[in-house]
């Protein structure tokens, strides 16, 4: 349906309770240069900082196999924090969305993360070792839940700048390339040097990754470089406060909130993105929960070879960040995001299923680690393109939810969808460590010591769970229906200030 048809008045009636009072509306913005494309971009890396430091494969081998807590509790207690976490973001989402300060409605929040989240990561490897596993678990669970609520305060902000930042179709899929670029490559280069350099196994640690110290002096490193990285990319986009919405002045009761998300969630494109979401978390649950298992246990690689083969994620992240806008500019992003879906799926079964088929070379060979390499380089290129175009398509979702309810509630939609993102992580992180409990897997192993039984059974039952979990993603999000002539009437709708009738 186009812009500019008149809307029935029994209609208007209908979402008129939703629509936000006049605002104060900004002018056109100038072209985005290179310089804000890059800043916004740069600010991914503080995800990237986090999720390392918050992933499942840091956890759950931290907690079981160096502090000796049971998997099991762990999953359960990375699944506890992660599902309290998602609630409170859609609550951060909606703050953001009313905000009203000098510094507009994203960055006051975004510049006040920093600190906290710098702490709470230094602080969260500091468990004292007098207090039992009841203690440890309460400890670990109170630091997990200010540490990711910290880091969403900045997190779910810059974000919801992403629609306003970048209004045109294709426009905001390179935009959005920049950050998925930081993201992977923050993330690879942080696991890069937590494995080759605080966890490498040599003469002077020969624990390796057993070490608790060392994740302590790697705590204390990833804390300075996410309090620089908050500061430096808020500072980057400041500039763009002025040319963003204003919200009008309103006070919003607790039944006008739980309208608005009605109406949000209501959305039919948006609800396939939200059930691609909730699976596409649950299959990296599971697939972080068990990563360092697999490589270090199943593959025997050392802790500093596990770093090559996390640190082609860069790479990946530099072809997708020239290949993705072009790519899908020629052939749509769907059609992109379905091909980046059955590339990812095949690189990633390669390798075991070339070992179930005794084609792969030998463990602890430099050939093995060459396949494990460039197998990761292409699932992680293929990952980074499904996620620049399923946010690229959230994007337009949101304008065409701003267009039919009036409102602009970027914050409370990239909110929800942290919640449905974490809440299908937070149960693949307790079914990795049921797997791991339900194949006696020994807690703090040395690895090479692990009986191959207890691996195979271990991979015969988690990849399918991955694959097959992204697998029904792709033909849930297959149905989502927004393209580039609905998104332009749409901008055309929004600059307007017009509205459009909810199919």
């Amino acid at each position: 349906m186009t812009a500019g048809i008149e809307v029935p008045a029994s209609e208007v009636d209908a979402t008129a309770a939703l629509r936000e009072p006049a605002a104060e509306q900004p002018g056109t913005p100038p072209p985005l240069g290179f310089g804000v494309r890059l800043g916004y971009g740069f600010g991914s890396l503080a995800y990237g900082v986090s999720a390392t430091v918050l992933s499942g494969s840091v956890l759950q081998l931290y907690f079981n196999q160096v502090i000796g807590l049971n998997a099991a509790w762990v999953g359960i207690a990375l699944a506890l924090t992660i599902m309290v976490d998602s609630v409170i973001d859609p609550m951060i989402g909606r703050f953001s969305d009313n905000l009203r300060s000098r510094w507009g409605r994203r960055h006051l929040l975004m510049y006040a993360s920093a600190l906290p989240s710098a702490i709470g990561i230094v602080v969260m490897w500091h468990a004292p070792q007098t207090l039992g596993t009841t203690g440890l678990l309460v400890f670990m669970i109170g630091m997990l839940l200010f540490v990711r609520i910290a880091v969403s305060f900045y997190e779910i902000p810059s974000l919801a700048l992403a629609p306003e930042l970048a209004p045109d179709y294709h426009d905001r899929t390179a935009l959005i390339a920049w950050r998925y670029f930081f993201i992977y490559g923050g993330a690879a280069a942080m696991n890069a040097i937590l494995y080759q350099v605080f966890l490498r196994e040599d003469a002077a640690n020969p624990l390796g990754a057993l070490n608790r110290e060392r994740y302590a002096d790697f705590g204390l490193f990833a804390a300075v470089v996410i309090f620089v990285v908050i500061i430096t990319a808020s500072l980057s986009t400041h500039g763009r406060i002025r040319h963003l919405h204003v919200p009008a002045v309103r006070r919003t009761t607790l039944g006008q909130t739980f309208k608005e998300m009605l109406f949000i969630i209501s959305h039919r494109p948006l609800q396939f993105l939200m059930g691609t979401t909730l699976l596409n978390g649950f299959g990296g649950g599971v697939q972080f929960g068990l990563q360092a298992y697999f490589f270090l246990h199943f593959w025997l690689l050392k802790p500093q070879d596990l770093a090559y083969v996390l640190f082609a994620s860069p790479f990946a992240a530099i072809l997708m960040l020239w290949g993705a806008p072009r790519i899908s500019a020629r052939i749509g992003k769907k059609t992109f995001l379905m091909a980046c879906y059955v590339g990812w799926a095949i690189s990633f079964s390669f390798p075991f299923v070339g070992r179930a088929l005794g084609l792969t070379p030998p463990s602890g060979s430099g050939a093995l680690l060459a396949l494990l390499i460039v197998s990761g380089f292409l699932a992680v290129a293929f990952s980074i393109g499904f996620l620049i175009m399923f946010n690229s398509l959230l994007a337009d979702a949101a304008d065409d939810i701003a267009v039919k309810s009036g409102l602009r509630s970027e914050g409370v939609l990239y909110g929800a969808f942290g919640l449905l993102d974490k809440w299908g992580a937070a149960i693949g992180a307790v079914v990795a460590g049921l797997l791991l409990t339900w194949v006696a897997f020994p807690a703090k192993a040395i690895p090479g010591t692990v009986d191959m039984s207890i691996m195979s059974q271990l991979i015969f039952t988690a990849v399918p769970l991955i694959v097959g979990g992204n697998i029904i993603a792709m033909f849930i999000v297959s149905r989502f229906s927004i393209d580039k002539a609905t998104h332009e009437a749409n901008l055309e709708a929004l600059r307007r200030g017009a509205s459009r009738p909810a199919p």
